[in-house]
Parts: C-alpha cells; sequence; structure tokens
C-alpha cells in the first residue's frame, strides 16, 4: 500500500512537472524580455513616471519653518522698473535682514558683473558678512562667483535634468575643474553645513561608502550609474536622489517689497536659512518636476524653490530622521523582479480561469502597487515598472493562455481515451456480445447439439481476437476506419452510402437467430454531399445502423422482411429500419437506444423506436444536414444556382 502511493505521489509530481515546463515556458520568455529590457534602459521612462507619482500622491508635510525664501516676483521688478535688479537693492535688502540675525543666507543671483547702481555696496556687504552663500556656474558655459569673497563662501547653482526633463537628482559636491583635486560644494549643501555647525554637526566623509558625505550618523546615499530605476546614467560628482517636500507650501516665501515694508514676521527670519532668488514668471529660471502635487505654474518650480528643497532634505534627516531616498543593489532588484515573474505564473496555475486570473492579477498589482509606495515613503525607491509590465502581460495574457491550452490539451486526452472506451464498447456490443447473446438463447433449447455450441464458441473466440487485433491497428490509424461486429473493416473515407450498403449486407450474414427466416431484404441509401459529415459521424452512423439490425436479429420474432433505407428530403435525411417481427416488447432504454439518442443530438436531429401496425418495428434516426460544413455547402450550392439563373436570364 505504502509503495502503490508514492507511486501516485510520484506520477503527480511528474504531471505537475510536465505543466510547468510547457505551461510556464512562455511565462519565463517574457521574464527574460522585461529584465533584458530594464538592463537596456528602455523601462527608465516607467520606473521614473512611477516615481514621481508616489512623490505626488503623499500625503502633506508641515512648512519647513527653518528655510524662508525672499522671491524677486514681477511686482518687485516693476518697483525697481529695471532688471536686472541692482546691486544696491541686493544690498539694502540684506542688510534689513541681517538686522533679524539669520543663520545663513543663500544668494541664489548670478553677480559675476557689476550691475549699478550700488555695487560698492553689494560688495562690501559681501565683505563683511561671513554667513552669506553665493553662487557660481561649474558645469559647461561656467558662470563666476561675486568678487571680494572666500571660496568657503561660494556654492554652485547647477542642477541636472534626466532625460525627460525633469528634475529628480542632486548635484553635491564635483571636482574642481582647474586642479581636478579639490572640490566644490553645491548653494544647498553649503546652506545645510554652515546651519548644522551650529548645531555641533559636521561634514564628514561616509563611513560605509568612504565616497560620499556625512553629517553626524546620518550618510548621504550616493547615486550611482543604476540607481533605482536607473541605468547607466552618468553619476559624476556626489550626486543625491531628491526626496521633494510635500504640501502645497513647503517653505515661507517673502517677496523684496515685503521685506522693504516690514510685511514680516522677526521669527520668519531669525536663526533661519535664508534664500534669495527669483520667483517672476517672466525671468526663465524654473525647473520641471512632476513630483510636488497642487503647483501653481504647471509642472514647474523656480531655481530658488529647488535649492530649498535640496537643502531642507538634509537638514530634515540629520535633525529630524526624515528619510532620504535609497536603493537596493543590482543584484537585489533583479532578484525582486525574478521572484514577481513567477508569481503571475503560479497564479496562473492556480486559477486556470480568465476571470478568476484577471481578479487574482488585478489584486496583486494593487499590492504590489501599494507596497513599493509604502516602501517609498519611508525612503527605499524598489523596481514596480518591470513586475507590473510581467504581472500585466503574463497574469493576464501568456500564463494563463499556456496553462489553459494544457489543461486544454489534457481535457483533449481524456476525451480522446473516453472516445476509444466508447468505440471499443461499441465494437464488442455489436459483435461478440451479439453472438454471446445468440449462443446462450441457443444453450436453453433442448437437444442443442454440442458440435454447434463448440462453433459459436469458436467463432465467439475469433471475433474477441479480431476485435483486439483492429484496436491495435487502430492506434495507428483510428480516424479512417471502423470494424464492425461482423469482422468487416470500413474505410470511413468512402461516401456514406457506401458504407451503409457494405455495413447492411455484411451484418444479415451474421448467424443470429431471427436473420434465418428473412424472405425479403430491401435497402436503399440517398448519397450524402462529403462535405457534410465528418468521419466521426460516419462511424457513428455506421455503428447505430449495425446496432439497429442486429436488434431485428436478436428480437423480431416471426420477421419475413427487412427494409433499410435513408433518404433525403429538404435537407433532411432519414435513416430508417423497419421489420415485420413481433413489435416492441419492451419499453426500457437499453445501451444501444441510448446511444441513438445521443447521436440525434449531437446531430441536431431526433430518434424514435416503435412498434408499427400491423405488426414489425421502426427504428428512425433523423437529422438535418446543416452543421457549419452543411450549411457552407448549401450557400455554395444556392449561389451556383442563383449564378447559373442570371447567367441564362
Amino acid at each position: 500500500m505504502v509503495e502503490a502511493s508514492g507511486t501516485q505521489i510520484w506520477r503527480k509530481i511528474k504531471k505537475e512537472i510536465a505543466i510547468w515546463r510547457t505551461g510556464a515556458l512562455p511565462g519565463f520568455a517574457v521574464l527574460a524580455i522585461v529584465t533584458i529590457a530594464r538592463f537596456s534602459g528602455l523601462l527608465q521612462p516607467l520606473e521614473w513616471m512611477a516615481l514621481d507619482n508616489f512623490l505626488h500622491l503623499r500625503p502633506a508635510e508641515p512648512m519647513d519653518n527653518r528655510i524662508t525664501i525672499i522671491g524677486i516676483n514681477e511686482d518687485d521688478i516693476a518697483s525697481a522698473k529695471t532688471y536686472p535688479i541692482p546691486d544696491g537693492e541686493i544690498a539694502a535688502v540684506i542688510r534689513k535682514v541681517q538686522n533679524y540675525k539669520p543663520r545663513v543666507i543663500g544668494l541664489d543671483l548670478v553677480r559675476n558683473v557689476p550691475i549699478e547702481p550700488g555695487h560698492q555696496e553689494l560688495v562690501d556687504v559681501l565683505k563683511q558678512s561671513k554667513n552669506i552663500i553665493a553662487i557660481e556656474k561649474v558645469l559647461p558655459n561656467q558662470i563666476a562667483p561675486p568678487s571680494h569673497i572666500s571660496s568657503e563662501q561660494i556654492g554652485f547653482a547647477d542642477v541636472i535634468p534626466d532625460k525627460d526633463g525633469n528634475f529628480r537628482r542632486v548635484l553635491l559636491s564635483t571636482p574642481s575643474l582647474k586642479n581636478g583635486q579639490s572640490y566644490k560644494y553645491s548653494l544647498s549643501l553649503r546652506l545645510a553645513e554652515h546651519y548644522l555647525s551650529r548645531e555641533g554637526i559636521t561634514l564628514e566623509n561616509g563611513i560605509r561608502d568612504p565616497d560620499t558625505m556625512r553629517f553626524g550618523s546620518i550618510e548621504i546615499p550616493r547615486f550611482l550609474p543604476n540607481t533605482g530605476g536607473y541605468v547607466g546614467t552618468d553619476a559624476g560628482g556626489v550626486q543625491t536622489l531628491l526626496n521633494w517636500r510635500s504640501g502645497k507650501k513647503a517653505f515661507r516665501v517673502l517677496s523684496l517689497n515685503d521685506i522693504k515694508t516690514g510685511k514680516f514676521q522677526p521669527e520668519w527670519l531669525r536663526d533661519r536659512i535664508i534664500l534669495i532668488g527669483i520667483t517672476a514668471p517672466s525671468v526663465p529660471d524654473y525647473l520641471y518636476t512632476k513630483a510636488i502635487a497642487d503647483l501653481k505654474s504647471f509642472d514647474q518650480i523656480f531655481g530658488v524653490e529647488f535649492h530649498a528643497h535640496a537643502c531642507s532634505q538634509i537638514i530634515s534627516a540629520v535633525l529630524n530622521k526624515r528619510p532620504l531616498l535609497k536603493d537596493w543593489s543590482d543584484k537585489w532588484e533583479y532578484l525582486w523582479i525574478t521572484v514577481w515573474g513567477f508569481i503571475p505564473i503560479i497564479i496562473g496555475r492556480l486559477t486556470q480561469s480568465v476571470l478568476k486570473n484577471l481578479f487574482a492579477v488585478g489584486v496583486t498589482s494593487l499590492f504590489l502597487v501599494v507596497g513599493n509606495y509604502l516602501l517609498l515613503t519611508i525612503g527605499w525607491w524598489i523596481p514596480v515598472a518591470p513586475n507590473l509590465l510581467i504581472l500585466g502581460i503574463n497574469g493576464v495574457g501568456l500564463s494563463a493562455f499556456a496553462f489553459y491550452q494544457r489543461d486544454q490539451a489534457l481535457q483533449s486526452q481524456i476525451n480522446e481515451r473516453q472516445r476509444t472506451i466508447d468505440v471499443t464498447f461499441t465494437l464488442i456490443h455489436n459483435g461478440p456480445l451479439q453472438t454471446l447473446a445468440n449462443t446462450l438463447r441457443c444453450v436453453q433449447e433442448q437437444n442443442f447439439p454440442a458440435e454447434k455450441l463448440h462453433s459459436q464458441l469458436k467463432s465467439l473466440n475469433s471475433e474477441i481476437r479480431a476485435i483486439g487485433e483492429y484496436l491495435k491497428l487502430e492506434a495507428l490509424d483510428q480516424e479512417e476506419s471502423l470494424r464492425i461486429g461482423s469482422g468487416l473493416k470500413l474505410d470511413l473515407k468512402l461516401p456514406i452510402h457506401e458504407l451503409f450498403y457494405e455495413v447492411y449486407t455484411s451484418t444479415l450474414e451474421r448467424d443470429l437467430p431471427f436473420f434465418q427466416n428473412v424472405k425479403v431484404k430491401a435497402r436503399s441509401f440517398d448519397p450524402i454531399g462529403e462535405e457534410y459529415l465528418s468521419l466521426e459521424q460516419k462511424r457513428e452512423l455506421c455503428q447505430f445502423l449495425e446496432e439497429a439490425l442486429c436488434n431485428v436479429g436478436k428480437y423480431a420474432v416471426g420477421a419475413k422482411y427487412i427494409q433499410a433505407t435513408g433518404k433525403e428530403n429538404q435537407g433532411w435525411y432519414t435513416l430508417s429500419i423497419k421489420d415485420n417481427g413481433c413489435g416492441i416488447s419492451s419499453n426500457l432504454e437499453n445501451k444501444g437506444t441510448k446511444q441513438a439518442i445521443n447521436l440525434a443530438c449531437k446531430l441536431g436531429g431526433h430518434f424514435k423506436r416503435e412498434s408499427v401496425s400491423p405488426r414489425g418495428t421502426l427504428c428512425e434516426l433523423t437529422w438535418f444536414l446543416g452543421g457549419s460544413k452543411g450549411c457552407i455547402g448549401k450557400i455554395r450550392k444556392q449561389l451556383k444556382s442563383f449564378f447559373n439563373s442570371a447567367k441564362d436570364g
């Protein structure tokens, strides 16, 4: 018993392996294609889109009160009646702000050449103020910083767009183009360094990654060529992903006129980071991002706001443990994608239904999206686009289809096995069982000769062996041949009326008791076009005719004639077998009657078996020659007739 159980389990395992080998192969192919597409960078736009949308959907954060932006807007330009704003006005604003003792001031205005009047005033202010950070540009199309200011008070304002024109990264430092040994720092990093130094936190090299930067215990995750959804991106200098601050109003924004007229609270400036820059739409100093909700301008923020976000993410991470964006290493990301490549294949195997599969894939996709969103809120950017693609293509399409096809193939094998069983039973029923029934009836008679019993048993033995041999041959060519009970093998490719003649003639030659007294044997079969019947339908019709004739030979007591006809009338064909024997003695449905009723259903017709007056039995099968092939044939005939009539007309 244990051995049999083990064998059964092993068979199930082998069957499951076979199903996975064929059904899962398309799924593995999709996984490979998507992985290659990601590796080659084709999925970068989708990954960027997912990142932007996840950041966009985050709940609003409170305003960062540590940073105040003084934006030069259109009203300020109108008041100055010129642009750029003269150095004298900028110097006056800085002096007034300094009265409230801000911690550091960032001057996000290009001042590489004097803008009179008041240039000397600005020079003096910059010399006297050690908490001012001015800007330069260090990438191609360089712009020099203001003169008379130390290098520690200079930060570059360069920003790096992605290929779609949106900004997602911050360049924190870059080697100096003059000697390549020293490094230049960005405006946002200079502001954060100055602000955090008052907290006793200094800028140092990283511990886990010596090439990055660290404030206290917080290392800034360094952007690499394949960080997150990026592939082969230039990661020169020290870059990091920008975790934009969410909310309608991330920072307090004042104007030059607000400072001049005193329309502000002193605490908005005291001990704060002050950023002075352009917020006038007429000046093209803006950047694009889809990661911030409810922007006043369509997907645009001003450069000074970008630097505020970059500075805020550093000091918020150090002082408030706000997460910085980081990612997994490449090997873990591709392992993650591979795991999700198996999930839709498993779903397809378990559901094996289009609707169930769609529901399961939908729920799984929702789980994936929500999971990735929640991970991003705590700072982890994990691949989502390739996983969704695999779920969509495999889950809804290929895997489910492959498993469905596999199951259909298995079902087809089961159906074929059942058909073989049915054919075998019919062969036995119409052959050896008829001989056996006749032999049993003869044995009941008195003085039945032993020699005749021996002859009939010998005939029975031959019929059984012949069926066995036939079934072996039929395994090689089972679609095109039929063996009837008399031992005759028929070629089903012959016209059906010829097959009917063969069945009729051969069956009436069998040694059945009530065939011996039949004096009149009539038969007439109208031909049927080959397009109306399949080989399987021919097989079943021949078996029906044989069964009906055998019933006459077994039960039609006193029958003197047998009439078998096949007539076609207005697209309907009737195959009938009539005798003048004793009639129907029992209304019970035997195996042959059930097969005839089933055949009538398949053909879209009807079957009847009834006694006729004055005596006898009628067995009749009627069906419409109108399957798909029949309809086509009929339409062809009608079209041919129509064109012939038109031609004659």
